[in-house]
């Protein structure tokens, strides 16, 4: 039912075909609007997608430069597709070092799809797993400390309650395109259960076919959580 993606390759992309960057981020974004698309026909209730992490900042300042371009324009002409679709926006991670006009943008389609009850989409946007658990400690820590909750009281259920993907289930899957077999600093709590898949094409090559090969290869898998006696496929997740 929740599905994450690191959506990677796209600067690989466009280097293999001699193009800027930029066209790589440019039709990677074409595959973003596909896949939000076809989710809720494949049973997916949640997709979280990892946009841009707290480490892209290190890039060149002319790619930095036209993702957030191409941040402001999806933003924008996205808006009242995902408004009418009954789509729910939710952003991950820490806004403070965006720029005002985006973060104001994000703020506004946040609060106009706050109701929508079809698709939940998360966008982790400077997210970086390490700095969300960094995030909720100090959270919880100024909460101890203002006497709002006790010491005792902090335990997994607590602590999911401060993520930035408080009251969602965690990811059932996550898939990671290009090749590169890591997280990267992606949903490092909430994947402790997560089944992994890896694929070698790009993302701007990545179609709505081959996402329903990989959930319909993947349904099969059983997950145990530790155990051997409670086994839960992910086809009652996945129903292709």
């Amino acid at each position: 039912m929740h599905l994450g993606i690191i959506m990677d390759g796209n600067g690989r992309w466009a280097v293999q075909r001699r193009l800027p960057r930029a066209f790589g981020h440019k039709r990677g974004a074409s595959r973003v609007t596909e896949i939000v698309k076809i989710c809720p026909d494949l049973n997916v209730k949640t997709l979280t997608l990892y946009a841009f992490s707290t480490e892209n900042w290190q890039r060149a300042a002319h790619e930095v430069a036209s993702l957030m371009k191409l941040f402001r324009g999806y933003l924008q002409n996205k808006f009242l597709e995902l408004v009418e679709n009954n789509v729910k926006v939710v952003f991950l991670g820490n806004s403070k070092p965006i720029d005002r006009d985006i973060v104001s943008q994000m703020k506004k389609l946040e609060k106009a799809t706050r109701n929508n009850d079809g698709l939940t989409l998360n966008i982790a946007l400077n997210y970086s797993g390490r700095d969300e658990i960094i995030r909720v400690s100090k959270k919880i820590a100024s909460d101890h400390k203002s006497e709002i909750l006790k010491i005792e009281d902090i335990n997994d259920n607590l602590f999911q309650k401060y993520l930035d993907t408080k009251n969602q289930t965690d990811p059932d899957l996550i898939i990671r395109t290009a090749g590169n077999q890591r997280i990267s600093n992606f949903l490092l709590w909430q994947i402790a259960y997560s089944e992994l898949y890896f694929t070698e094409t790009n993302w701007p090559d990545f179609t709505t076919k081959e996402l329903v090969q990989i959930l319909e290869e993947c349904k099969h898998r059983e997950r145990t959580y530790g155990t051997t006696d409670k086994n839960e496929k992910l086809s009652n997740s996945f129903e292709v």
